[in-house]
């Protein structure tokens, strides 16, 4: 079966599917590449929601994914950028893409200037998920820990800043972020792009992810200062060394990460040594300048090869 064909199928069976992965752009750009026999660079961004899905449908349409993967990385003219370790050790151990082609770039970086360090407002701990909102994102499992907060009498708020994907399989409805807010457990705020001013207003960032290339919203956290619960998968352990720059909690496991938030509300002379960590490592790996100077590095190093 050819390229195309198998890009077709994948289309018209599952079109969701690659947009969700991200894979349209890296498949077309591929195909087309090889159609005019250029060079090519694919940055992945991650590889989520192909390898975290449980679906039938989608464990079916994986190999052919899988397949489309392989015929695109495998040619020696095609360079992959990713942005974490697990994935880079996930498409060698797949035979999907030869190590000396692959190059690990962080991210997109974070504008160190405009995302600033700011003192911790007053009041209750506010934990804030910046994200899709997404199951794949842990949302469930963020509302299932602020009902155990509240059962428990811990004193703090759960606010949910971002809408949901349409184009996505696990998206939530908006009539069930609605009904969480109306039972009190959670604050829907919405898409807001005014990203600095909810880390000014937030004492804890959290965001119990699947999988992730790796997550902006982590990193723009981090460079607020802000300390940062998140799940020990690949992408966001990236950013976040547990007891360090926050806490780490295995996926899916909402009692972990309620017990986490717990500790971070109780706590803020632990939160502020953990946002001054996050804060260090973002200066240290994830600032605009270091990740553009690596990019135009990787493409200088290929146009000279030519």
């Amino acid at each position: 079966m050819t390229l195309w064909r198998v890009v077709a199928l994948l289309r018209r069976e599952r079109p969701r599917l690659l947009h969700a992965v991200g894979l349209k752009p890296v498949l077309y750009g591929s195909f087309a590449a090889w159609l005019l026999g250029l060079d090519v660079i694919c940055a992945l961004g991650g590889l989520g929601y192909l390898f975290t899905s449980g679906s039938a449908r989608v464990r079916l349409l994986r190999h052919l994914v899988l397949l489309c993967l392989r015929l695109s990385f495998m040619r020696s003219r095609t360079h992959v950028i990713l942005q974490n370790d697990d994935d880079a050790e996930k498409l060698i151990a797949n035979r999907l893409a030869s190590a000396d082609r692959l190059t690990m770039i962080r991210g997109s970086g974070i504008d160190l200037v405009r995302f600033q360090p700011s003192p911790e407002p007053k009041g209750v701990p506010v934990f804030a998920v910046v994200s899709r909102m997404l199951a794949d994102k842990g949302i469930r499992e963020v509302v299932l820990a602020a009902r155990l907060l509240r059962w428990r009498g811990i004193p703090c708020k759960v606010q949910l800043i971002g809408k949901p994907d349409e184009h996505n399989p696990t998206s939530l409805s908006r009539q069930t972020l609605s009904a969480w807010e109306a039972e009190g457990v959670v604050e829907w705020l919405g898409y807001r792009d005014d990203i600095t001013a909810i880390w000014r207003d937030a004492h804890v960032c959290v965001l119990p992810s699947y999988r992730e290339g790796l997550p902006k919203a982590l990193l723009e956290a981090a460079a607020c200062g802000r300390p940062i619960i998140t799940t020990d998968v690949p992408g966001c352990r990236a950013v976040v060394r547990d007891g360090v720059e926050g806490l780490l909690v295995p996926a899916r496991d909402w009692r972990s990460l309620a017990k986490a938030m717990e500790r971070l509300a109780a706590s803020p002379e632990l939160r502020h040594a953990m946002g001054r960590a996050a804060r260090a490592r973002a200066e240290a790996e994830f600032g605009q300048d270091k990740i553009v100077q690596q990019t135009m590095s990787l493409y200088r190093k290929l146009l000279g090869r030519r």
